[in-house]
């Protein structure tokens, strides 16, 4: 279970942060300075806008500002993704000017918390009155570390399969469902690029943009895996067999990996697409055709949880955490994240938003936004710590995939370098504080 894995990190002793990242977290900065601090009470909500949420983000804010005169929001731009977002929250660190919260991924929270840049968040639910119960419970202990939480579920996604209704049914295949397998995968691509005139039968976003968090179901389903807990595992069998398949699958022109997939896919260049359900939205609104969403292939577990959170840090005053927590349950309350969820394509984050009769006659109505919150508690896993909890996992795997897989390198020459460079870091950054 994610709680029992993250809490095992408790072995972690703190003097660790100097060594795991100490550059990036820099000086210390006194409790209530700050850019957050304005003098008026001014909440700064730094903020990256997963799934192109800013306007969105922006009309949430107003509608607390209009209830909470005294404890106004701003929304500030954190960069255009979420290692830009770290980035400049590191540079904070260093520098002063902390933000009240900042929305932090699936990669970036746990080195926040391993280093202490961010704050537990219990006594914080607890003295804000935020009802922590009925946060989802897979998505709430994604943020667990040494039995404490240092997130609250914000943007939550899993990976989807999107395919264009309309060509499958024309290539005679199912669209109640995705392929079981990745080898059925394998078979009902020709089909499908038959069907669409010669386009690839999936696309997937590239290296820079999280193949590392796509495969990463994939290389489970092989039978392989980025590590188990901190043992890299890039050459085992089951991963160098994931590896050939996806550089098979591209060599073929069944799988085309794309800078933006989600473009390539909308405008009919491909008839599938591989991609987060936080582009639901984007795509029900950029696509002139009928598309479904699938689970991803198995056998089970054959997809991850990503997405982010939101983080607050740890060197405001107690006061800013309070209202800081205040905004964060605001932000995510039922009708919010259900407005969130519609609006984008993330999943709700609350149990109650299930039991909303709205929200039920809207799933109903749109099934697509259903096959996430299903593939949650059927077809996922925790991420592997490779990825997620050793620094510069994702943005390391996606490189090397790239070479797997664009450039059509050898096997097993990249995911040995996978495997050295990974240990070389957990040798260097974990294994001393374990």
């Amino acid at each position: 279970m994610a709680f029992s894995r993250r809490s095992l990190l408790g072995m972690a002793g703190a003097g660790s942060a100097a060594v795991a990242l100490g550059a990036c977290a820099g000086g210390s900065t006194s409790a209530g300075g700050g850019a957050g601090e304005e003098g008026d009470g001014t909440l700064q909500f730094w903020s990256n806008h997963p799934g192109e949420s800013k306007d969105l983000e922006q009309s949430l804010i107003d509608l607390w500002n209009e209830e909470n005169p005294d404890t106004p929001a701003k929304l500030i731009d954190g960069g255009a993704n979420y290692e830009e977002l770290g980035q400049k929250f590191n540079a904070a660190l260093a520098g002063g000017g902390l933000p009240d919260l900042i929305v932090a991924s699936d990669v970036t929270w746990f080195n926040f918390a391993f280093t202490g840049a961010t704050t537990a968040m219990d006594d914080l639910w607890e003295e804000a009155g935020v009802d922590s119960e009925d946060i989802v419970d897979t998505l709430r202990e994604d943020y667990a570390f040494d039995g404490k939480h240092y997130g609250m579920p914000y943007s939550r996604s899993t990976t989807l399969m999107y395919f264009n209704t309309e060509v499958l049914k024309k290539a005679g295949l199912p669209t109640d469902r995705g392929p079981e397998t990745w080898d059925e995968f394998a078979e009902w691509a020709p089909k499908i690029m038959e069907a669409g005139g010669g386009d690839p039968a999936l696309v997937v976003p590239d290296g820079s943009n999280y193949l590392d968090w796509y495969f990463q179901g994939m290389i489970w389903t092989f039978g392989g895996a980025y590590s188990d807990e901190w043992n890299p595992t890039f050459t085992d069998q089951g991963s160098i067999d994931a590896a050939t398949f996806l550089q098979e699958q591209v060599a073929a022109g069944h799988i085309q990996i794309e800078q933006d997939a989600n473009n390539t896919f909308a405008i009919g260049n491909a008839s599938g697409l591989l991609q987060s359900t936080g582009s639901l939205g984007g795509l029900n609104d950029s696509a002139d055709f009928d598309f479904h969403t699938t689970y991803l292939p198995g056998p089970t577990p054959g997809a991850c949880t990503g997405g982010a959170g939101i983080a607050i840090p740890d060197g405001i005053s107690d006061e800013r955490k309070v209202t800081a927590m205040k905004f964060a349950d605001f932000l995510t309350n039922t009708e919010n994240t259900i407005t969130f969820s519609q609006a984008t394509g993330y999943m709700p984050v609350r149990k109650s938003a299930m039991e909303d009769p709205e929200e039920a006659k809207y799933l109903e109505e749109n099934p697509n936004a259903m096959t996430a919150i299903r593939q949650l508690n059927e077809n996922t896993a925790p991420q592997d710590y490779a990825r997620v909890f050793v620094s510069g996992g994702g943005q390391r795997i996606g490189a090397g995939l790239d070479r797997i897989a664009i450039a059509q390198e050898d096997v097993a020459t990249v995911m040995q370098d996978l495997q050295d460079e990974t240990q070389k870091v957990v040798d260097r950054d974990i294994t001393p504080n374990l």
